[in-house]
């Protein structure tokens, strides 16, 4: 198989101006992954399919990665003017300091790939692709159409984690019912108070029930009270 630096260099021969990032991996695996563009994912991954050499016929799995914001701390060079005693004569003069910044770095979503060649013998492949953020910009196109087995892991991943894939031809809830609102997968999410674990629940949980059952229990009495 081709190395994964030679297939970005197909990809980008056959798709010119594709977004396509090498993202290395410094474990002693260094299984490397490509990371796409959105905007062109769906086109590289037909090429890698269809290309007569690579011919990535199978798609293995479908897997996410919650990533949430987090604050980086960065040192900063700040040049400034300050006062000096100089042979007895108090000057001015400018210094060069490091300082330290603090930015949010935004979280996002990401899907990631595992492609084979069943006709070559060959693969595994690494593909990702990320969401703008996690809230109100999580969407992804669908490999679905040229892979069909990522209709259902691509459903699961819409399910636990929020991620919204265009293109996908039934894209709706697959372990979660109907009316779910949050997604299970995601670090932020809270267990609710309200259910047990069969067949038998922690001591935790059976707490956290039996307190949502008295909460439960006295926002009704205190209704039935204001009625009477």
């Amino acid at each position: 198989m081709k190395s994964i630096e030679e297939i970005k260099s197909a990809i980008e021969a056959a798709i010119p101006g594709a977004g396509v990032e090498l993202i290395p991996n410094p474990s002693p695996s260094g299984q490397h992954s490509l990371r796409l563009a959105p905007a062109d994912a769906v086109e590289v991954a037909r090429f890698l399919r269809d290309d007569a050499e690579l011919a990535f016929d199978f798609l293995s799995n479908v897997t996410g990665v919650d990533w949430p914001g987090k604050e980086i701390t960065e040192k900063v060079k700040v040049t400034r003017t300050v006062t000096r005693i100089v042979d007895g004569v108090e000057q001015q003069v400018e210094e060069t300091v490091e300082e330290p910044r603090k930015r949010v770095e935004p979280g996002c979503l990401e899907v990631v790939y595992h492609l084979f060649s069943m006709a070559k013998k060959h693969g595994p492949i690494v593909l990702r692709m990320r969401t703008v953020n996690r809230t109100d910009q999580v969407e992804l196109p669908s490999v679905t159409p040229i892979w069909r087995s990522a209709e259902f892991q691509e459903r699961e991943i819409f399910d636990l984690y929020g991620v919204v894939f265009t293109g996908h031809p039934d894209l709706r809830r697959l372990l979660m019912w109907k009316g779910f609102k949050d997604h299970p997968m995601r670090r932020d999410y809270v267990d609710p108070d309200d259910f047990e674990y069969e067949p038998t629940a922690h001591d935790s949980v059976l707490a956290r029930a039996a307190a949502h059952k008295a909460a439960i229990g006295g926002v009704a009495q205190k209704g039935t009270g204001a009625g009477e």
